[in-house]
């Protein structure tokens, strides 16, 4: 059963403890935290529990978490946009715990402290992504701002070094371990035991496989100081921008990942939610804006993790209901916890076997509106495992530049020079070998004006036996031109087409035949 809160956070659901004018405090709960929602502001006081993830047994140690809180929480926001502020500070609790007072960020009475509060400007709950995605309100424009942002963020956070104990490749077993010894006391029932033992089973057999990778990872840097919690419910859309908030404070551990794995997070997160389009379109976004092409390999391993994390979540908040053994009582709460335990460790299961892949490709001319028709055909993906490779993206990338950094080149030359164009296709060919073996849908935007080179990704099909598609793209030259000159004045795009290229396309074009035709998708 659900137990009361204790004396200190029942005295402050009363409006008059607070110094601001509140007409009503609302009270929410985790396993490790009470919220107190009070007119403008919500206070986080962490609760005096200690897991093997997690400890805030002590006074001090829920101090210095609350510092810590305040501080990798703000590398998140804009200083020029208020609005993204959200983390204000450190407030002590003073008095008693029936007649607490709230002092005031950086007061000198920390000695007199009975407890610490992170002190947050409340949003609008509604404006969560979770709530966002289960109102159908979650756009694929949403994600690629997410993608772009935590790009630009993992790009600038600190670097784990080479005496740092973080992010090694033998540590990333650790706490999916971790996860199946909490999992395996929680859940008694032999059908979930079972399934825990066979994910238990299959997260070491592809740590044994990507082990080496891992390792590579880490020493190009790919182990940073980053959110390490970030699921939808940890992400909110303030002034049409998606912002991370609650990253992981307790545990540096946990905060110190691989970079894929932050971002497995919220991938997984959106599979459970049942939009796997978007799934879909935040890891290709990302992958473009990072340019971390190995990440796909990795990504199943830290995504079933992942979603294991979620299941371990609610497999202690079933504990602390009261348990699921058979004498236990069961209430409303506790039901919808082990419902929630069994969603996961479903998930975790479908993520680590996917359905089987398929490659596309598209074909047009330049303005024709590839990118936008593999756009929506990656956001009506119904698997989650398909990733878009695009040639502006991949060309830039192969020479050090990011999507939308101009190259410079003109036609013919630099990056649209015919050898430039040959390495940029061969990538393209090697990428989509890989991600199929891996079990990804690969989607390729590109011209592929020219039959050889459309062969070559019909044999690639056939070699890894799986279906071929082309999505095609056509529209009057008139209507090209005018596009091409809109989207260079727009300049937010990684194509660099100009009409002069599309000139010379027209030239080059070599039209589908009967049997590419048929392959087309209606």
């Amino acid at each position: 059963m659900k137990h009361a809160p204790p004396p200190l956070i029942t005295a402050l659901l009363e409006p008059k403890c607070y110094p601001q004018p509140v007409e009503r405090v609302e009270l929410m709960e985790t396993h490790s935290a009470w919220v107190l929602l009070a007119g403008d502001f919500a206070y986080k006081i962490k609760k005096p529990v200690r897991f093997p993830f997690m400890d805030f047994s002590t006074l001090a140690l829920r101090r210095q978490s609350c510092e810590t809180e305040i501080r990798v929480n703000r590398r998140f926001q804009n200083l020029d946009r208020p609005a993204t502020q959200l983390y204000l500070g450190v407030l002590t609790i003073v008095g008693t715990p029936e007649q607490p007072r709230w002092g005031e960020p950086g007061q000198a009475n920390a000695g007199q402290a009975i407890e610490f509060a992170v002190q947050m400007r409340r949003f609008d709950e509604a404006t969560r992504l979770d709530h966002l995605c289960e109102r159908g309100a979650l756009t694929p424009e949403h994600m690629t701002g997410l993608a772009r942002r935590m790009a630009t963020f993992q790009a600038r956070a600190a670097v784990a070094g080479n005496g740092d104990p973080w992010g090694h490749a033998a540590a990333a077993m650790r706490w999916p371990r971790d996860n199946f010894s909490t999992l395996r006391t929680g859940l008694a029932d032999p059908a979930d035991a079972a399934l825990v033992r066979e994910l238990s089973d299959w997260t070491e057999q592809r740590f044994n496989a990507i082990e080496p990778l891992l390792s590579r990872r880490r020493q190009k840097g790919r182990v940073r100081e980053g959110h390490g919690d970030l699921h939808l419910a940890n992400l909110v859309l303030i002034e049409d921008e998606v912002l991370p908030f609650d990253a992981i404070e307790f545990n540096d551990a946990l905060r110190w990942i691989d970079v894929a794995s932050d971002m497995a997070f919220a991938w997984m997160d959106l599979l459970s939610h049942g939009r796997p389009g978007l799934a879909n379109t935040l890891l290709s976004a990302w992958i473009d804006d990072s340019g971390d092409v190995s990440a796909p390999t990795v990504w199943a391993f830290f995504a079933s993790y992942r979603a294991g994390v979620r299941a371990k979540v609610a497999a202690i908040r079933l504990g602390q209901l009261g348990g699921a053994g058979p004498d236990a009582e069961v209430s409303p709460e506790a039901t919808a916890s082990l419902a929630e335990a069994r969603r996961y460790l479903a998930l975790a299961r479908d993520i680590a076997h996917p359905p089987a892949p398929r490659l596309l490709i598209t074909h047009g001319l330049s303005g024709s509106g590839k990118t936008w028709a593999s756009s929506r055909w990656l956001a009506a993906e119904t698997s989650g495992r398909a990733i878009r490779l695009r040639s502006d993206v991949e060309r830039k990338r192969l020479h050090g530049l990011s999507a939308l950094a101009p190259s410079g080149s003109g036609l013919n030359t630099g990056l649209y020079s015919p050898q430039a164009h040959g390495d940029t296709y061969a990538s393209l060919l090697s990428r989509a070998r890989l991600l199929l073996a891996d079990g990804w849908t690969v989607l390729v935007d590109a011209a592929f004006l020219r039959a050889a080179e459309r062969a070559d990704f019909a044999a690639l099909a056939q070699s890894a036996g799986v279906p071929f598609h082309i999505l095609t793209c056509e529209a009057p030259v008139a209507v090209l031109r005018q596009r091409i000159a809109e989207r260079q004045a727009r300049g937010a795009d990684a194509s660099e087409a100009t009409v002069a290229v599309l000139e010379q396309q027209l030239g080059w074009l070599e039209p589908l035949s009967a049997d590419e035709r048929a392959q087309c998708l209606p």
